[in-house]
């Protein structure tokens, strides 16, 4: 299965790469199935089911207005976030669709979008898209999110085409011990080896732009998280602070105290999570990075490394993001990036992990002590739980990113003082990721029926 980086970082809005972009692409391919089998203009009504954890925390992730705004012809990379709410109310005040963002259809809200507990047999986010012609059904097609906005169809499941780019890459690598292996034998550094991977499908040229389209996007998220103050979306009345605390430290004069350094740089890493996952949870315009709901840690530190590094460049940007890119892609392929699957240690566990990989590269560290700071910061995030609190990417998961960010920085400390050799390998932390996901009971895997999702909730 050939991964690429921009598959781990894409530009969409939020608050959930599984539950909001992910069902806003299955939505959008549905659309264009029907027209590539010269249906589309056959379909009278159609039909949403929500399945699984799409059902359990959907209206709180916005899984039913992505579907529908998929439905319409938009995309999460391009979809402007603030037409969403716009044409959400236009539908239910006129109970009508534009399929394809031309075609009127009618669409009754409590009628042609239901919700189902159960969860289909392959993931826990499923769904079911059916065209009805004027007569009966005549289409139908499930999809599975599984993670990060990747999307799935049942045809691909039933003929096991999962792997869909089987793209042959000059350094394929499906652990981490090949990865240094390969590394080692052509003396690579992990960022040049995923540079060359990457030139399958583009030229140098076109990568570097690229991943600096995602850097810029990252920090056009994190300067709205400082504009942007108020109540956020969704009702547990949860306020904004990126902003206010930008402000406060934007005014602190300089202390030359240790102790007062160091707490303001972790409030800069604090700020810019808080600032990404704020936008991410008002269903802004952020990056998947590998998922939503985790993706305030990678700006947050590469953010840290650009502002504090004096010398910091664009060519640090792009080997920051392909040495983190290199780690996502054996988290997904050896375990998972989806809450619904594994817990939120697939989630923030797996982006901590890439953060402190890509700082490891960019502060010089060699191909073991890149390892080992990604093993530290996946496995201090083993057995974490995904239970937000009412269904809504707020509570925990806004200060969790904040927190998983400073603990990157610290993984990277941590292996910049070793030389590389360490107790438990990344191989075995992400083996363990995935058996202790599939121990994990399903009331705390994005469903939002344990944890603090009911704790915080006083009866």
């Amino acid at each position: 299965m050939a991964i690429s980086v921009f598959d781990l970082f894409k530009i969409g809005i939020g608050p959930s790469s599984s539950h909001t972009v992910g069902p806003m692409r299955a939505a959008h391919d549905f659309v264009q199935e029907l027209r590539t089998r010269d249906l589309l203009e056959r379909v009278a009504r159609v039909e949403i089911h929500l399945h699984g954890s799409l059902s359990s925390t959907g209206k709180g992730h916005g899984t039913d207005r992505a579907t529908i705004m998929g439905l319409m012809g938009e995309k999460p990379e391009t979809i402007d976030p603030a037409i969403v709410s716009p044409n959400i109310e236009e539908l239910l005040e006129s109970q009508s669709l534009l399929l394809d963002g031309r075609l009127a259809i009618p669409f009754v809200w409590t009628r042609d979008l239901q919700w189902h507990d159960e969860s289909l047999p392959y993931h826990p986010n499923a769904m079911t898209l059916v065209a009805h012609g004027h007569a009966d059904e005549f289409y139908r097609n499930v999809f599975y999110s599984v993670g990060g906005g990747f999307v799935v169809d049942q045809g691909q499941v039933d003929r096991d085409e999962l792997d869909a780019d089987s793209t042959t890459l000059p350094y394929d690598f499906n652990s981490a011990g090949e990865l240094l292996a390969l590394c080692r034998l052509h003396d690579m550094r992990i960022s040049e080896l995923m540079m060359e991977n990457e030139k399958v499908w583009r030229d140098e040229a076109e990568i570097r732009a690229g991943l600096w389209r995602i850097w810029e996007a990252m920090q056009e998220c994190v300067n709205q998280g400082f504009s942007n103050e108020g109540v956020l979306p969704g009702g547990l009345d949860v306020k904004r602070r990126a902003a206010a605390l930008h402000r406060r430290l934007e005014a602190l004069e300089d202390d030359t105290s240790l102790i007062t350094s160091t707490f303001s740089a972790m409030d800069w890493v604090n700020v810019f999570a808080l600032a990404v996952n704020e936008e991410n949870a008002a269903g802004g315009r952020m990056v998947t990075a590998p998922t939503n709901g985790a993706a305030g840690i990678i700006p947050a530190v590469l953010h840290y490394y650009m502002r504090f590094q004096h010398d910091a460049c664009e060519r640090n940007v792009v080997d920051f993001l392909l040495a983190a890119g290199a780690i996502g892609i054996l988290c997904k392929k050896n375990a998972s990036i989806s809450g619904a699957e594994v817990g939120c240690q697939g989630e923030v566990g797996s982006a901590c992990a890439m953060a402190a990989a890509g700082l490891t590269e960019v502060m010089g560290g060699s191909i073991g002590q890149v390892e080992n700071a990604a093993e530290i910061g996946l496995e201090h995030n083993l057995g974490l739980t995904c239970d937000p609190v009412g269904g809504l990417v707020q509570v925990p998961c806004i200060e969790r990113n904040a927190i998983a960010s400073v603990k990157a920085i610290n993984a990277t400390q941590m292996a910049l003082r070793g030389d590389g050799e360490h107790f438990i390998s990344l191989d075995k932390a992400i083996r363990t990721m995935r058996d202790t996901g599939a121990d994990m009971q399903e009331k705390y895997k994005e469903t939002s029926k344990g944890g603090l999702a009911v704790n915080a909730i006083e009866c």
